[in-house]
C-alpha cells in the first residue's frame, strides 16, 4: 500500500475546482479512459493572459484526483508563461510528495496544462515527435528518453510510474526496456 501525505489525502477527499467549466477559454486533455487515468483541464484566461479560474474532471485514482485538484490551485492567478513552466515535480511537491508509483498522475497534470496552453494559443500539435512506443497512453520514445534522463529512471517500472507507459496492455514493455538500457549506456 502507498503512503500518502496529509495534503494528498485532503485534496483527494476534498478536491477543489471539480467539474466542467462553462465557456472555458482553454481545455487540455490527456490520458486514456480505455486504459486507465484521464484528465480534462479547463481554464479561464483574461486579456493579460492570466489564469483567473481552473477546474478539472478526472478519471483515476486518489493521486490523479489530488494532483488535478492541486494543479488547479497552483494555476489560479498565474500568467500563461509562468504556468507553462510548471513541471510534474512542482505538482508533486505542492502535495508534499507522491509515491513513486503514482508520479504519472502529476505528469498527467503537466501534460493537460501544456495541451490547454497550446489550444489557447492556437498551437495545434498534429503528431507528437518521435516513434510511438505505448499506444495505450500515447507515449513516444522521445518522451521516455526525456523522462529517463531528467528523473534518473532505471527500469521499466520506473518509466511506468512516471509516464504510465507499459501500464496498459504491456505490449511495449520490451521496447521500454531497450530504451532505458540505451539511455543508461549513453550516460
Amino acid at each position: 500500500m502507498w503512503e500518502y501525505t496529509d495534503k494528498v489525502k485532503d485534496h483527494f477527499l476534498n478536491p477543489r475546482n471539480v467539474g466542467q467549466m462553462e465557456a472555458p477559454d482553454a481545455v487540455g486533455e490527456t490520458g486514456s479512459l480505455a486504459c486507465g487515468d484521464a484528465l480534462k483541464l479547463f481554464l479561464k484566461i483574461n486579456d493579460s493572459e492570466r489564469i483567473t479560474d481552473a477546474t478539472f474532471m478526472t478519471f483515476g485514482c486518489a493521486s490523479a484526483v489530488a494532483s488535478s485538484s492541486a494543479l488547479t490551485e497552483i494555476l489560479k492567478g498565474m500568467t500563461l508563461d509562468d504556468a507553462a513552466k510548471i513541471t510534474n515535480d512542482d505538482i508533486a511537491d505542492y502535495l508534499g510528495g507522491l509515491p513513486k508509483a503514482k508520479m504519472h498522475c502529476s505528469v498527467m497534470g503537466q501534460n493537460a496544462l501544456k495541451n490547454a496552453i497550446n489550444a489557447y494559443r492556437g498551437i495545434q500539435i498534429l503528431e507528437k515527435p518521435g516513434t510511438m512506443v505505448c499506444e495505450c497512453f500515447d507515449i513516444t520514445d522521445l518522451e521516455i528518453i526525456d523522462a529517463v534522463k531528467k528523473n534518473h529512471l532505471d527500469s521499466v517500472e520506473d518509466v511506468t510510474s512516471y509516464l504510465k507507459a507499459g501500464g496498459g496492455c504491456g505490449n511495449c514493455i520490451d521496447k521500454i526496456e531497450e530504451i532505458v538500457e540505451s539511455v543508461k549506456t549513453q550516460a
